[in-house]
């Protein structure tokens, strides 16, 4: 049985690195050149510069290719490489994950169900976590859809007594289910 590619999650692809034109691979005719000591050097056609780079045992990397003409700089490329990917798990490590929780709730939910989902979500919501709470209508309760949003509302009621929400997506009917998605103001 074949497995599709779906199934297996996809094809995913790696983050890149921004690529830098290293050497030959600087297509234009001059460059604007500035050293290993981060002094200027001047505009040399790109051939010289990269002889010189070579003499001083660097590689000529163009740093900023949208000027006219390239920027360029003589460095060690492999090490420059290393920290620029260094710089960037530095990135990642800082940045801050939100994550949405699902919380469910019913038309004939028990008053003590109910409070333990609102106990749940304030604790997510300490989390810095955001909130997509749902409710799923069965059978003659579709009939009556202002109910859903009515339980709905209630709970964002008894939130909001503790936190101040922002809406990220208000509440909407979509067949059977009634949902929102909320967050904590900062």
């Amino acid at each position: 049985m074949r497995i599709h590619h779906r199934r297996r999650g996809g094809y995913q692809k790696k983050e890149e690195l921004v690529q830098y034109n290293v050497n030959e691979q600087i297509l234009a005719p001059e460059v604007r050149v500035i050293d290993e000591n981060s002094e200027m050097i001047g505009v040399l056609p790109t051939a010289q510069a990269i002889a010189t780079a070579q003499e001083r045992g660097y590689d000529l990397v163009e740093v900023s290719p949208k000027a006219v003409p390239p920027v360029c700089r003589f460095i060690d490329y492999g090490q420059f490489k290393y920290q620029k990917e260094k710089e960037l798990k530095a990135q990642k490590a800082h940045a801050k994950k939100v994550d949405i929780k699902g919380i469910r709730l019913s038309v004939k939910m028990g008053e003590n169900d109910f409070n333990t989902r609102l106990a749940k979500a304030k604790e997510f919501l300490a989390d810095g976590d955001k909130l997509k709470i749902e409710l799923m209508l069965r059978g003659r309760e579709k009939e009556h859809g202002n109910i859903g949003r009515e339980r709905i509302q209630a709970f964002l009621d008894l939130i909001q007594q503790e936190y101040e929400l922002s809406i990220e997506q208000p509440i909407t009917r979509s067949g059977g289910n009634v949902s929102t998605i909320v967050g904590r103001k900062s």
